[in-house]
């Protein structure tokens, strides 16, 4: 009688009624499937949604031409995809997986977007109805799996970063955990400034020193980016002093707290901290001319330096940091022991290979050829050669040939020490 009394129901039965129906788990599946042609789309929707709906049903709803009826198929077959994963139930699984390709083509957005939040964590969908979503030109639908999925991988990423996506992809990309390495390149090197604020907030993603050295040099026109900059983990003690060059006063006191200052950063903060406190409380004047005899010539400071034992990769990374270029000019030829005309002819050729070999031959580092290029030679990231996992990019062969064709005959002099890589 109880049978009798829902088939009733469902055909003569008020829309409360019938969608009270249609949400019991216990309902034969002849009357879920009945109830799937219903006339009222409230009582399609609770189908839609009820696990116990058979899948010759759903196979109905997911081409319902209402929208909430289709959006309520995506967290339900979201649900009973783990579940059939068994090859005992492979073939329902595939009629499954059908419709839940079906609802990430659909026209409706919403359907799109309700589908990627049901599915974004699962490990059982398919990469490619993962990659329709992500790909979707529309934020809502394809930022959740790009933040969370677990089915694209290093190589999907970097194919979304490199094709056409939805405005703010890259900043949902940015916040996975964790970005590769690789990763973290792409979305440093792109145009958007966001997502790269993004990605220096992520405490999991793994952004090379070269890459962070490249960041900070674009950092002072950059606002949004000097918080993260500042609160980052894991920086380069040179990259710390750097940052409090450029950075508000407020920032700059913030980097005084850090735990892994050594030393010789903790007094150039602070130092650049009074900087700003003095400015504050004093009226701008202009900057009075010290006396001639006072000011020591650049080729006077690289002598007295050599002598002193100080002229290194420090002295040369200091001046870079304060866009001291006749004095890095001066110091990289004293270093590479060549005539400073070389260092000119190297720079105003734009040779990235001549100045890796340039900075090779003065025994510096690796990090440091890279800045030559970037700050010196004004070289892109992406014209740039970056060192390969902290080593040279040039084989020394290489290096050797390029210092011959730029004017330095006695090349054959390699270089005692290769330089810390910083």
């Amino acid at each position: 009688m109880s049978v009798e009394r829902d088939k009733a129901l469902a055909r003569t039965g008020s829309v409360e009624q019938r969608r009270g129906l249609a949400r019991r788990k216990d309902l034969t599946p002849e009357l879920l499937y009945f109830l799937a042609g219903d006339a009222n789309a409230e009582v399609r929707q609770e189908v839609a949604g009820n696990d116990a709906t058979p899948w010759q049903a759903d196979a109905i709803l997911v081409l319902d031409q209402d929208v909430d009826v289709r959006s309520g198929l995506g967290p339900k077959l979201a649900r009973l995809l783990p579940g059939l994963s068994d090859a005992a139930r492979a073939s329902v699984r595939d009629r499954v997986l059908k419709m839940v390709e079906q609802l990430a083509r659909d026209e409706a957005e919403k359907v799109r977007a309700v589908l990627s939040e049901a599915i974004k964590r699962l490990d059982c969908v398919p990469a490619d109805i993962v990659k329709i979503l992500a790909t979707d030109m529309a934020l809502l639908v394809a930022e959740p799996v790009l933040r969370f999925s677990p089915m694209l991988g290093e190589a999907d990423l970097l194919e979304i970063i490199a094709g056409r996506h939805a405005r703010g992809a890259l900043g949902a990309i940015a916040s996975r955990d964790p970005v590769t390495a690789a990763v973290a390149d792409a979305i440093a090197y792109s145009n958007d400034t966001a997502a790269v604020a993004t990605l220096l907030a992520n405490p999991l993603a793994q952004v090379r020193e070269e890459t962070l050295d490249a960041l900070v040099e674009r950092a002072p026109g950059q606002v949004e980016w000097h918080p993260p900059l500042v609160d980052r983990p894991v920086m380069p003690q040179r990259l710390l002093s750097r940052l409090a060059a450029f950075v508000a006063e407020a920032l700059v006191a913030r980097l005084q707290q850090r735990k892994d200052l050594d030393p010789k950063t903790r007094v150039a903060i602070a130092n650049a901290l009074g900087a700003h406190k003095a400015e504050g409380e004093e009226p701008a004047r202009e900057a009075e001319a010290e006396p001639e005899e006072k000011i020591e010539l650049v080729e006077d400071k690289v002598r007295r330096l050599r002598a002193e034992g100080s002229l290194d990769e420090d002295a040369v990374f200091e001046a870079l940091d304060k866009g001291d270029r006749p004095f890095v000019r001066a110091a990289v030829a004293a270093l590479a022991r060549t005539e400073p005309e070389i260092f000119d002819r190297v720079i105003s050729g734009r040779s990235a290979k001549g100045m890796v070999a340039l900075a090779w031959r003065a025994r510096l580092g690796p990090r440091l050829a890279y800045q030559l290029q970037l700050r010196m030679g004004g070289l892109s990231p992406r014209q740039a050669l970056a060192p390969r996992n902290g080593e040279w990019p040039l084989t020394p062969d290489e290096m050797v040939w390029h210092l011959e064709f730029f004017g330095i005959t006695d090349a054959q002099l390699r270089p005692v020490s290769q330089g810390r890589d910083r």
